[in-house]
């Protein structure tokens, strides 16, 4: 037989899953959320190095496939190797069942999957080795175990692409990985978005139908077993292109530097993609990114925040009369872009009560989230602090004891909880806010009779106001003032919420509809906190936590992050604030409108002060920006810096302090006072992190 049937079982396969990532290819470059055009030269870029890429992933991703290949034979049945080797599996098994081996030293599930794969290597082993007369066949069933599961994989990963890029407009970054972590909601989150049964009955009949196709052409392997010069000669083959794939994956890496991210994204491999996010969880500042001297960081800083003395940010605000020490109570929207809103420009109606609402408040018109998930927009109100390189302090083992805003409350005899109508389980959040002194109220805390109505991520927002009134009205007869954060959950995929509430019903899994029902949830709170004695002594926080996506043709798209907020006071006079701000401004702009006197080591500033220098700051898990000047400053790992100049597009019958587009583009002059600006503010934080001074 020729040697290159030999290698059948590869390349068959490996044709399928090229001609799987190139549809994904082609399906995605056309995608809605895909808002760019391409060149032609972008298009052979995104098509050719995306073909290499997949292909020497491939490579290393068929490694598992060689090594069960490569130990396919019969002359090990024969006496006495058969025995032996039997013998062998057998004392392995008796090891690891005894709960002494090495593998219990890691704990957790790790000795229980190690015995069940030993146990099965036994049992497949003895029916090869007992019953010879079967063995051709158990071997065929095997084998096209092993081709179905590569066969499923890929396609499995196919559609895993396809509905991130649906939801995040990239390949697999960082947030794939914390999925992993929390299989629970995030499998309940696909069981309730997408109709699970009709998927997977058409994938494993397609994976089966294919499977049937590549065991045909791939069968004369088991048919003429290699002998072992012909392993030999196939192992040499497969070993050095794995070494030159190590080598040229991250290269191939390398040509995705495209100023359109877009180009980017499609050209990568969602594997390798994966795997980097896998890698850089956790990013050390000092590492990775352009720094300056410590001292030079901190003085820079001080610019920003004329108090503060020395390496840290500590300084006393001082409030410009009495104390007002009124009830606050902080909610955070799920997910609620700017552009929902009638004042952005939407022209839906989706957010009626919050349009109303917003003419009775004090508005920021200019605000922008500090990053694009939950635990950002948490960490953003809670610790006032820049988003940091790799993952939120909210996720982070060193959570605890941080100075924060439940601790300023705290000193000045506040009640201080923390609501969320989820498991606070997910994202670390019962960790995290547990560990800074608050008291959580989540799903756990409700009766059977307080919920009527619940998803994958928890009760409808209607369910978790019910309880937050509840839960004021006894603490309010404490004769103390009391501060309560409320994380809102509906507006999520699935976007699922009880039916007659607003006019799209609540399970066609819309996200206007998610939209919609949170504002009405919202305008329902309101209603019943007007009638309780202590709304009147209650200053309202209002602010989302980040954006329905990120997707975008830059790094760090403008209009992905803003977002609205609002502080409401009943009586209180109407304002707007049209000052560029960040997330982490709005509790300290809110400290000083009840003019409290405290230490402070907040990033975060009161800008209604007359010092205050606009300014925001935005971030993924690992492109840290700084918007000033009309100027975008990015900075990256391996100390790239990237600037851009930041035009407006102006949407016609917009106000121009609601304006929410922006064209990037590269700026002509460094300005490296930008430069030096954004690597105080990262470098300052990731600094006081790592060294535990941002502690209470």
């Amino acid at each position: 037989m020729a040697f290159y049937k030999k290698m059948s079982p590869f390349y068959n396969l490996a044709l399928f899953y090229f001609a799987v990532s190139f549809l994904l290819r082609m399906v995605l470059f056309f995608h809605p959320i895909t808002q760019t055009s391409f060149s032609i030269l972008e298009s052979l870029k995104i098509f050719s190095l995306g073909l290499l890429s997949d292909f020497f992933v491939f490579v290393v991703a068929s490694s598992f496939l060689w090594l069960y290949l490569i130990f396919i034979s019969n002359s090990k049945y024969y006496k006495p190797y058969g025995y032996i080797i039997l013998g062998v599996f057998a004392a392995l098994f008796l090891y690891v069942a005894s709960g002494k081996s090495i593998f219990d030293e890691y704990g957790g599930a790790l000795p229980r999957i190690v015995l069940i794969f030993i146990g099965l290597k036994t049992l497949l082993f003895s029916l090869l080795l007992f019953l010879p007369k079967l063995r051709d066949k158990i071997r065929f069933w095997l084998f096209a175990f092993v081709i179905f599961l590569y066969v499923l994989l890929i396609l499995q990963n196919g559609l895993s692409e396809y509905f991130f890029w649906n939801e995040f407009g990239v390949k697999y970054n960082f947030i794939a990985v914390n999925y992993l972590i929390y299989t629970n909601e995030v499998i309940g989150n696909i069981m309730q978005s997408y109709p699970v049964i009709p998927i997977f009955s058409a994938l494993f009949i397609i994976t089966s139908i294919v499977t049937y196709f590549i065991l045909q052409k791939s069968k004369n392997y088991l048919n003429d077993i290699p002998d072992f010069k012909e392993k030999i000669k196939i192992s040499g083959v497969y070993i050095v292109l794995f070494l030159v794939s190590l080598f040229a994956i991250p290269t191939l890496a390398k040509t995705e530097n495209s100023k359109n991210v877009f180009v980017n994204e499609l050209q990568a491999n969602g594997i390798y993609k994966f795997y980097l996010a896998f890698q850089n969880n956790k990013l050390d500042y000092f590492k990775f990114y352009k720094t300056l001297p410590n001292q030079e960081a901190f003085a820079i800083l001080k610019q920003q925040f004329p108090g503060i003395t020395g390496e840290n940010t500590n300084r006393k605000i001082t409030g410009d009369s009495t104390e007002n020490r009124k009830n606050v109570v902080l909610i955070t929207i799920e997910s609620y872009s700017a552009d929902f809103m009638k004042a952005y420009g939407n022209e839906q109606s989706i957010t009626p009560f919050l349009d109303s609402l917003a003419q009775k408040s004090l508005q920021f018109t200019n605000l922008y989230a500090a990053g694009n998930r939950t635990v950002r927009g948490l960490e953003a109100v809670t610790l006032c602090l820049p988003p940091t390189a790799g993952e939120s302090v909210v996720k982070r083992e060193d959570n605890k004891n941080k100075f924060s805003t439940g601790n300023v409350f705290k000193e000045k005899g506040y009640n201080v909880n923390f609501m969320y109508g989820g498991d606070a389980f997910f994202d670390n959040m019962q960790d995290f806010y547990s560990g800074n002194g608050y008291k959580i109220v989540d799903k756990s805390s409700f009766s059977p009779e307080e919920i009527t109505f619940s998803n994958v991520w928890g009760v409808c927002d209607e369910d978790m106001y019910n309880k937050a009134i509840k839960v004021i009205n006894a603490e309010s007869k404490d004769n103390k003032p009391f501060f309560n954060h409320i994380m809102t959950v509906s507006n999520h995929r699935p976007f699922t919420y009880p039916n007659n509430k607003i006019d799209i019903p609540g399970d066609i899994k819309s996200r206007d509809g998610g939209v919609k029902y949170t504002d009405y949830a919202l305008k329902r709170f309101f209603a019943m906190a007007s009638k309780q004695s202590w709304f009147k002594n209650t200053v309202f926080v209002i602010v989302a936590d980040h954006c329905a996506s990120s997707a975008g043709k830059t790094e760090l798209p403008l209009d992905k992050y803003r977002i609205p907020a609002f502080i409401y006071t009943p009586n209180g006079k109407p304002a707007k604030y049209t000052q560029l701000m960040s997330q982490i401004d709005v509790m300290p702009t809110l400290f000083g409108l009840l003019h409290f006197n405290y230490d402070s080591k907040f990033f975060g500033q009161d800008v209604l002060k007359p010092d205050y220098k606009p300014r925001a700051l935005i971030a993924t898990y690992q492109d840290l920006g700084l918007i000033k000047d009309n100027v975008l400053t990015i900075l990256s790992p391996k100390q790239q810096v990237r600037q851009f100049a930041l035009k407006l597009k102006p949407k016609p019958g917009v106000a121009p302090e609601f304006q929410l587009n922006y064209d990037e583009t590269p700026l002509k002059t460094v300005r490296t006072d930008l430069i030096n600006d954004a690597v105080s503010y990262y470098q300052s934080a990731s600094y006081m992190l790592k060294e535990k001074k941002y502690q209470k």
